[in-house]
Parts: C-alpha cells; structure tokens; sequence
C-alpha cells in the first residue's frame, strides 16, 4: 500500500487540497456556528419554551368606544373560529370557556384576621395549550376541589401592589401553594362553598384558570344556561412573527395578549437571518466538494496509465482506490475538528455577553451532529465519486 502511494502522489496538487479545505472549513464552521448561536440565543425570547416546542398567541377581538356603546360583546363565532383554523399559519385553537354564575374567593394569609375575601373569577381551556404540568390538574364531582393556576403576573401584583398597600405580608409561589382556598359558588337557588388550591403558576396565560371539566360541571349547576361564545381564543401557530399572521390580526381587529407578537417577530427575524446564514455555510461547503471532486478527478486523470497498470498488475479497484480516500477521510476529518475547535472558541467569546440577558446558553449537541452530518455527507459523496471513477478505469 505504501508503494502504491508513493507511486501515486506525484501529481497530487498541495495548492487544491489546501484550497478545499480552506472553504470547507469556512463553510462548515459558518453552519455550525450559526446553528449553535441560535441555541444558545433563543431562550432570551423565551425562556419556558425549547428549540423544537410550539407558539402560542392569546387574542380578543378590539374593543372600541363606539363599539362598547352599540353593545358589542366581543365574541368570536363559529365562524370567526372556522376562518382563523383555516389560516395556513394557525395549528389549533382552543376556546376560554368563562364562568357564569357568581363566585366569592377566600384566601386565608395566617390566621382570620388576615383572611382575604373577594369577587372572583374562572376561565378554562382544554388541557393541551396549559403550560403547568401537575398530578393534581383533575376534577372529581364526587369529591369536589377546585385546582387553580394562576398568572404570575397576579402574584407580583398581590406582592407588590395589594399587599404592599394594605399591610398585608408578601408571599413566595412556595409559600401561595399552601394557602388555604375556598370558593363560593352561586348560581339557580344554590350557593355553596368548595374548597380549592393552586397547583402552579403560569407564564403564557394571564387569567385564573381551573379544568375544563370542572367549568362545564360548575355552569350546567349554577349558570344562567345562556350560550356563551368566546371572547378570548388561544392559538398555536407555527410561526408567530410571520407577517402573514400580524396582516391577519390587523385585518380582522383582533388584539395579541401582552407582548408576545413583537417578541415573536425578533425571534422570526432571528431566525430568518440565521437561516440565511445557514445556507450561505451549505453554499460553501458544496462549492468546496465540487472543487474537491474536480481536484481528484484531474489527479485520476493524470495518472489514469498508472492506475491501469496497477490493476492489469492484479491490484483491485478497492486497492487502488483506498490511497485516495484515505487522503479525503483524514482531510475532512481534520476541517471538522478544525471547525468544531473554532465554534467552541466563538462561543466562548458571544457567551458571556449573552450571561447579561440571563442565559447560559445551551448544549453543544445539535451543532455537532449538524457538524458530522455534513462532513459525513460530504465524505460519502467523495468516497463514491471516487471508487466509481476507478470501476470506470477497471472496466475500460
């Protein structure tokens, strides 16, 4: 095998191969390093969700002066409902089911004297769009106990709002758990009191919501029986920042809940930019294999008498085609781990600047595998190009 290299690396060109592999290593460390900064930045749009989970918009029809006054209640039809699931950009809606009877909250804060009593009220939607994952998120009408969550926009408000003016003590979410709940329910002759508790905390929804079972439940035996439709409808989209989806909105009226909309369009233009990149990376990286490929196929060229003879001397085709994928191998190889070293260093340079929006980043695995994956692609369509030129000299 040695002789047959030596006889074989006369004519191989040092200013090619440094040449592809220059490229490729730009190439593949362009991918790589896009593919990791985007895992690394995008738990700053949103720190609850992972790379591959689903996007979620709350709405509510606009609610104007003139509106309000000609009594516009602000639901949605079932037609309205039909034509947002028909958008392209729209996976699912879930409809907030509202309470229809009267409700009293009391909350005990340690003792009577610091019980809290209000007016009250329950939303539901179907368990799948609830980003709180609890055991306890059930309703048994036999043995009747409310399960709550809450927005953490309303503990911070109790916090540092309610309880700070009223002299109350402020409370952690650890601490609201174990609260002492009841409510009172009122509705067609009856008013009865059943315990509650709250089981987790939400980010994605600002309201008070309890099990979709429990809402039906508590309307057929208290509510007015009066159809209701939605006011609010929660959405899982595909690609929230799309414009497609803000023309949609606009179009219709129809408002976007808290900030989700413009945060969603920086991570949409984040990922729009970092695609772009992306496939600039691939651009190269293909480029480099065809300048590889037309390396070899001129090196076979040129040694295509000695080659023959090699194999009318009885070396086989996989002989004498391993000295040159050999070379490819080690080569790609050697950009690959080049490439990751040089990510690694550029993540360590982004990486502290993005500790400042309260991040640390995420693993180095997806940026890898798209690493391998590539080079390996790469390396394959190199190694079959290059037994197949031989088997054409073998056969010829």
């Amino acid at each position: 095998m040695k002789l047959i290299w030596k006889l074989l690396r006369k004519h191989i060109s040092t200013a090619q191969l440094i040449g592809f592999s220059l490229a490729n290593f730009v190439g593949l460390t362009i991918v790589i390093l896009a593919v990791q900064f985007y895992e690394d930045v995008r738990p700053v749009f949103n720190d609850e969700e992972s790379f591959i989970s689903k996007d979620y918009l709350v709405i509510t029809k606009s609610v104007t002066g003139a509106g309000a006054m000609l009594g516009n209640s602000g639901e949605f039809s079932d037609k309205d409902i039909a034509d947002i699931e028909a958008q392209e950009w729209c996976q699912k809606v879930g409809r907030f089911r509202n309470s229809d009877y009267a409700i009293y909250a009391t909350m005990g804060l340690g003792g009577a004297g610091h019980a809290m009593r209000t007016q009250f009220f329950f939303e539901s939607i179907p368990s799948e769009f609830i980003d709180v994952n609890s055991t306890q998120w059930n309703f048994n009408p036999s043995h009747p106990e409310i399960p709550v969550i809450v927005s953490r926009d309303y503990v911070s408000l109790y916090n540092f709002g309610f309880a700070a003016s009223q002299g109350l003590p402020q409370i952690s979410e650890s601490q609201m758990l174990k609260i002492p709940l009841s409510f009172t329910l009122s509705g067609k002759g009856r008013s009865e009191v059943i315990p509650g508790r709250i089981v987790g905390f939400s980010n994605r929804l600002n309201t008070v919501i309890v099990p979709d079972a429990f809402m039906q439940w508590a309307n057929e035996r208290y509510g007015t029986d009066v159809k209701q439709q939605p006011q609010r409808l929660i959405l899982e989209v595909n690609s929230p920042g799309d414009v497609k989806i803000e023309e949609y909105l606009t179009d219709h009226h129809y408002d976007v809940a808290g900030d989700k909309m413009s945060s969603s369009k920086a991570n949409y233009f984040l990922t729009l930019i970092i695609g772009i990149v992306v496939v600039v990376g691939i651009i190269i990286s293909l480029l480099s294999f065809f300048v590889l490929m037309l390396s070899i196929y001129l090196l076979l060229q040129k040694n295509t008498r000695k080659l023959q003879d090699l194999l009318m001397l009885g070396y086989s085709p996989a002989e004498v085609s391993r000295p040159y994928i050999r070379m490819v191998v080690m080569i790609n190889a050697a950009v690959l781990l080049l490439s990751l070293v040089v990510m690694l260093l550029g993540r360590i340079y982004y990486l502290d600047k993005l500790l400042a929006f309260g991040t640390g980043g995420a693993g180095i695995w997806v940026a890898l595998v798209v690493g391998v994956l590539i080079m390996g692609l790469i390396t394959t369509g190199n190694v079959i190009a290059i037994k197949r030129k031989i088997a054409a000299l073998w056969r010829g």
